[in-house]
Parts: C-alpha cells; sequence; structure tokens
C-alpha cells in the first residue's frame, strides 16, 4: 500500500498544472500509463486563448464562446475561465514557456502587452491566441514537466494505470467519498494500492473510441469511465468534436493540421481548387469546427471524394517556414510541401466536450473526487468547443482544483483491503481484446460519427451491448492487462456517448442527427445519472 496527501491520475496540462501548484505543501504522486510525456495536452499545436489586445475583450471572447458553443454553454463558468485566461497566460510565462514574440510589435494586427504574437483562429472574433510557432503544446508540456520531474514533493509514477478508484460506498463505509484506488504496475504486471484523501482525474478525453482520431494511444476515457462506474454524473457526451482538418496519408497517423493554418488564411479546396466553404457559411474556412467538418464531410459523400486540400501556398514561404515549422516538416517528409500545394486532410474524433460534472472548483459529486482537462465537463464547451479555449481550461481549472484543495482540511487515509486475484487466471486468448477494440472503434466511427440517424445509433446501442458483456465476462474471469482496462474504459464511454446522443432529439453543435434537423428553442445539457441500488453505486 502507497499512501500520498493527493493523487494526480493523468500528466497532460492539466495534471501537471495542478500538481506544480500542489507539491509545495502536500506530497503527490502521478499516475500515468505510458510516459509523462504521452498525452494529449503534448500534441497541441495552436495555441492558448486570452485576450491579451487592449482592443479586444474578456466579454467578446464570453460571446465568441457562447456562439460556438450552440446554446448549451454555461455562461457562469464560461465568463470564471475566460476572466482568468491572462493570469493563467502569465503563471505559464512565469514558469518559462517561451510563447512567439512580434519581431515587429509596432507593425502587428494585435498587440499584446508583453510583446507575444497573437494569432487568430475559427470561432474567435480577434486575435487572441497565443502560441509557441506550431507546437505549442509541446513547448508547455518540456517546460512544466521538467519541473514536475525535480520537484522532491512528487513521486511519478510512469507505466501504470488505475484500474478503479475506491470510495466508500464500494467498501460499504460510513466514511463517504474518495479513499483510494487500485493500480496495475506494468513492468511488474502486480496490482497494488494506492491510499490517498484526494485524487484529481486528468486523463484526458477519449478519442480512441473512434477508428479515426487526433489523439494519442493514451486517449481512452479512463476517467470518465472510472468517475462513471464510482458514481458521478457525466454529462453531454454526445458532443465528440471531429477536427475538420486531420491531414490524409497512409503514413501521417493522425498527424493534426491546426486551425490556425485556416486562421493565417489557408482556403479549403476541392481536388479542382474549387473552394467551397463559402457556400456552406458566411464566415467560410474561419467558422466554428463544427461547421467546417460537416462541410468536408458533405463534399466528400456528394462527390466520393477521399478528401478535400487545405492550400496556403499562396502565403510567403518564408511565413509559413517561420509559423508552421512541425506542419512543414511533416508534410515535407510525406512529399507535400506546403509553400506550393494544397495539403489533403479529412476530419478526425479530436476533442471530447462532455464528461465527468465538475463545479467551478472542479469538484465532482463524490467527496475528495476532481476532475479537470478534457475529462471534465464545467460548461465551458457547451455544443462544441471554441478552438484553443481548451489548453486554456486546463490550466485555470488545474489552479481551481489545487486552491480547493489546499483550502480543505487534511483528511486521514485509511487502511483499504487489497486487490483481489485469487479467483482469477492468465487469459488463454488475448486475441479477444484486439477483436473487440475493432469493432467497437468500426461501430462508433460508422454509426455514431458525424451526421447520425436513430437507426444507425440504435445498432450501435445493440453492438455495444454484446460487447460490453463479452469484455465484463472477459474482465470478470482473467488477469488485468492495460489493453484490458482501456477496452472496458472505452466500451463504457461509448455507451454513454451513444445514450447521449439517443436522448436528444434535435441537430445542435457537434451533434447532428438526420432526422432531427431542426434545433430546438431551449437548449438543455443531457445528464447522466447511474442507477442506485439499495443507496450504493453499482
Amino acid at each position: 500500500m502507497k499512501q500520498f496527501d493527493v493523487a494526480i491520475i493523468g500528466s497532460g496540462l492539466a495534471g501537471l498544472t495542478t500538481a506544480l501548484q500542489l507539491a509545495d505543501k502536500l506530497k503527490v504522486a502521478i499516475i500515468c500509463k505510458r510516459s509523462v510525456s504521452d498525452n494529449a495536452s503534448r500534441w497541441a499545436q495552436g495555441g492558448i486563448a486570452a485576450v491579451r489586445d487592449p482592443a479586444d475583450s474578456v466579454e467578446e471572447h464570453v460571446e465568441d464562446t457562447l456562439i460556438a458553443g450552440a446554446g448549451l454553454c454555461e455562461r457562469d463558468a464560461v465568463q470564471y475561465i475566460l476572466e482568468n485566461a491572462s493570469a493563467a497566460i502569465d503563471w505559464l510565462v512565469e514558469k518559462g514557456v517561451p510563447f512567439s514574440r512580434e519581431e515587429n510589435p509596432a507593425e502587428t494586427q494585435a498587440k499584446d502587452k508583453d510583446g507575444f504574437h497573437l494569432t487568430r483562429e475559427g470561432g474567435h472574433s480577434h486575435r487572441r491566441i497565443l502560441h509557441v510557432a506550431d507546437a505549442t503544446g509541446d513547448a508547455v508540456q518540456t517546460t512544466l514537466e521538467a519541473q514536475v520531474r525535480k520537484h522532491p514533493n512528487i513521486q511519478l509514477f510512469e507505466h501504470h494505470m488505475v484500474i478503479d478508484l475506491i470510495t466508500g460506498d464500494r467498501l460499504n463505509e460510513k466514511k463517504a467519498g474518495i479513499l483510494g484506488a487500485y493500480i496495475l504496475d506494468e513492468n511488474s504486471q502486480r496490482v497494488f494500492t494506492l491510499t490517498c484523501p484526494y485524487i484529481v482525474l486528468a486523463c484526458g478525453g477519449a478519442g480512441k473510441v473512434y477508428n479515426y482520431t487526433t489523439n494519442p494511444d493514451t486517449a481512452t476515457g479512463d476517467g470518465i469511465a472510472m468517475a462513471w462506474r464510482a458514481g458521478c454524473r457525466v454529462a453531454n457526451m454526445e458532443f465528440i468534436q471531429f477536427h475538420p482538418t486531420c491531414l490524409y496519408h497512409p503514413y501521417a497517423k493522425s498527424f493534426l493540421i491546426s486551425e490556425a493554418v485556416r486562421g493565417e488564411g489557408g482556403l479549403l479546396k476541392l481536388p479542382d481548387g474549387t473552394r467551397f466553404m463559402p457556400e456552406h457559411d458566411e464566415r467560410a474556412e474561419l467558422a466554428p469546427r463544427d461547421v467546417v467538418a460537416r462541410a468536408i464531410d458533405f463534399e466528400m459523400k456528394k462527390r466520393g471524394l477521399d478528401c478535400v486540400y487545405l492550400d496556403i501556398s499562396h502565403e510567403p514561404a518564408d511565413k509559413l517556414k517561420k509559423h508552421f515549422p512541425t506542419i512543414y516538416k511533416r508534410c515535407l517528409e510525406l512529399g507535400i510541401d506546403i509553400t506550393k500545394q494544397g495539403i489533403p486532410v479529412v476530419p478526425a474524433a479530436h476533442y471530447t466536450c462532455g464528461g465527468v460534472v465538475t463545479d467551478f472548483n472542479a469538484r465532482t459529486d463524490i467527496p475528495g473526487l476532481y476532475a479537470v482537462g478534457e475529462t471534465a465537463y464545467t460548461g465551458l464547451h457547451g455544443a462544441n468547443r471554441l478552438a484553443s479555449n481548451s489548453l486554456l481550461e486546463c490550466v485555470v481549472m488545474g489552479q481551481a482544483a489545487s486552491s480547493h484543495i489546499l483550502s480543505k482540511p487534511n483528511r486521514e487515509s485509511m487502511e483499504l483491503p487489497e486487490w483481489d486475484e485469487s479467483r482469477v487466471t492468465d487469459p488463454d486468448e488475448e486475441v479477444v481484446i484486439s477483436h473487440n477494440w475493432a469493432e467497437l472503434r468500426q461501430t462508433m466511427w460508422n454509426y455514431v460519427g458525424i451526421v447520425r440517424t436513430d437507426k444507425r445509433l440504435e445498432r450501435a446501442q445493440h453492438r455495444i451491448k454484446l460487447l460490453r458483456d463479452e469484455i465484463a465476462e472477459f474482465y470478470s474471469h482473467f488477469r488485468v492487462s492495460r489493453d484490458l482496462l482501456e477496452l472496458r474504459n472505452l466500451v463504457d464511454v461509448a455507451d454513454l456517448i451513444i445514450t447521449s446522443a439517443l436522448l436528444r432529439k434535435e441537430s445542435r453543435g457537434l451533434h447532428y442527427s438526420a432526422d432531427h434537423k431542426n434545433t430546438l428553442p431551449k437548449a438543455f445539457p443531457t445528464v447522466l445519472q447511474r442507477p442506485r441500488k439499495n443507496g450504493q453505486s453499482f
């Protein structure tokens, strides 16, 4: 048994922010199922949205967010997070994040108070995106990871995976709330018990539930699934953001083409060079992501295309190499020169707008359990996330969670039962896991994608139920592995997505139904609560 003051599950920007805010006063564990650097935050290219230009305002940022969210953002949450945006940037600068600066501040279209270069992305009315060229996430993660690794009060558990949370309900204890977690050490393949009075879920989203995604392999919805099984409410899981522009190439492995390419003048074109976005939305290429993704999906299906093209070759080559060095280099490796030709792109699952319901302090329904980043539902994103608000939310809510934990009195840990694997054996056919994994992701892509119908959703629900039963039987008989645990989490998340989608009888934001094309006059979030039996969570 290992004991800590706080355990943070996940090592993205939200998790590292929380850890660094806590570690000067508390003993912190960071648990990540691969290395610290394997997370979605590191893949983020575009940047972090914050009002820094005197000509811009928080009110305008709020309005842009509400418009993108299609009536489902919670205004109080939006106001709180965006009001704290500039302070979050200041904290990152203090930590050493090298945001790109203007070479000629007097000539820039938007003037940051500290001379940082501001770019613009779809859905934003102003240039307010701070960035580190086109590899913002990597720069932020590298900076914070270096400080986490050398902090004496932070212990890293890399290549460890949380199996499930331990709560008072689970143990039939009178003491409510979080008590700890069972954790698989992948190196030894042994399970140990971690006891702590506070746990922060910072596990990222669930993009790997789909066959095609911009997310890393770690995005298997672990935090959402664990919180759901423990009894937390989950909201708005039908709103899966499909990024409009994922590089289409057999060797690209879901390489993202940043929103900022369109923000800096990139145009979407058909193979013959014809633009099509002006026919779909007056904002054209700068429309929110849900609009652009549906437009691309429509054109591809209508014309039988494998992809469309994002063309920014009309801009000066030096500008492209400076602003998009990562994209330029990767495309060139694949034989695509973005200074001379269009980039082949397709939509792909990108961001989970729903998640575990939290308040402004990142608290979930279970005392002592917090959720931050893509795992959480704060109300910021509504039915569609505005570009570059996600990394911002990670920092602001990571700081909120840490502040609340530090304000609470110390909670004593208690002795917890060890993991019992006396009735399980080694799996006889691991191929079952890989087959179920492939079937689940293909089912979600085919039936619960960008455009949905009731019939498709019902078919998906039927198939996912069969998979859940099969996975549950496998889980109950065999020793756990990372692949099995991820599959178990993915099938739970898939079920939540489908259930939420079937409940929404309208088209709104990222949820587009061919059977219910109209948008209802009043918007309500889809909040799921797990049934209880005899006062206890299942």
